[in-house]
Formats: C-alpha cells, structure tokens, sequence
C-alpha cells in the first residue's frame, strides 16, 4: 500500500497515461478543458461493476452534452477490459491500471473485506475532475444504481 494521501477537493488530480480496452493510451492531462467523470471499479464482470458501467453506458449522452468524458478504470488486463466492454457494449475507455499504482495515487487501493476474507484491492470511488484539472467532487460510498444520476445533478450543479 502507498503512504500517499488520498486527493481532497480543489487539489489537482494526480495525472496517468494507461491503456484502455483497445489499448490506446489515455493521459488524463489529455482531457484538460473537459470536465472528466474517472470511476474507480473493483474488477471487470462482477455484478455491481457491470451495473455501474451500464448505468454511465446509458447516461453518455446526457454526461457528453455537459461537455463531461468517462473514465473506468481497475487492476486487470486490456483483455478483461475488452471482453467486459464488448459484452457490455461499454462506449466510453476502461482503464487498466495493472499495478494499481494510480488507484494508489487516488488513495483508492487498500485493505476490503468479502464474505468474511480481508484483501487488497481497488474501493469503488469516483472523481469528477474539473476542466482546469482540480477534482471538483469525490464519491466515497457509491450506491451503484443511482450514481450515475447524482454524478449528472452534481455536473449540472458546478457548472451553474
């Protein structure tokens, strides 16, 4: 685990450069000037990640119209990447962040526990990363099913 403190609101987001599902690269600095959506999932297929990912699958439209991109990104290959998306017809890039060293820069890799057995991995969090590159909101207990929706009202919010 990373002695990195997490980012707070109004710090500059920590910058990356990973593959996505086709393995073309992504630098978030690449996205300056645009309002950047970066979730953070557990693991690729799992039931509560598929319905995170659909739910901003369906939400793109309304997300691209408020000039905002989407982001994925967990441990796992591009090949779990690909799969996942295809199956899923997933229209935005997941990032593999293979060694979690970028989950650790975001404070979102550490200790979790399921069906009684303690772990290391990625918590389900999530960013919304300002145009100038600062993280104007940060999601710590994601409720799957609506998060898309309060990621739209907190968009439309910061920006009024």
């Amino acid at each position: 685990m990373s002695d990195t403190p997490s980012p707070a609101v109004g710090d500059t987001a920590p910058d990356f450069n990973l593959p996505d599902q086709t393995d073309t690269p992504h630098k978030l600095s690449d996205y300056r000037g645009k309002w950047v959506v970066l979730f953070f999932y557990p693991k690729d297929s799992t039931p509560g990640c598929t319905t995170e990912a659909c739910s901003f699958r369906d939400a793109k439209d309304e997300l691209t119209d408020l000039g905002a991109v989407v982001l994925g990104m967990s441990i796992g290959d591009v090949k779990g990447k690909a799969k996942f998306a295809n199956k899923h017809e997933l229209n935005f890039p997941l990032l593999a962040d293979e060694d979690h060293s970028v989950a650790e820069s975001y404070g979102v890799w550490g200790p979790k526990k399921f069906m009684g057995r303690e772990f290391l991995g990625i918590k389900r969090v999530s960013f919304l990363i300002a145009p100038d590159g600062k993280i104007a909101r940060r999601w710590d207990k994601v409720k799957v099913k609506t998060h898309d929706a309060e990621v739209l009202e907190a968009l439309r919010e910061v920006q009024s």
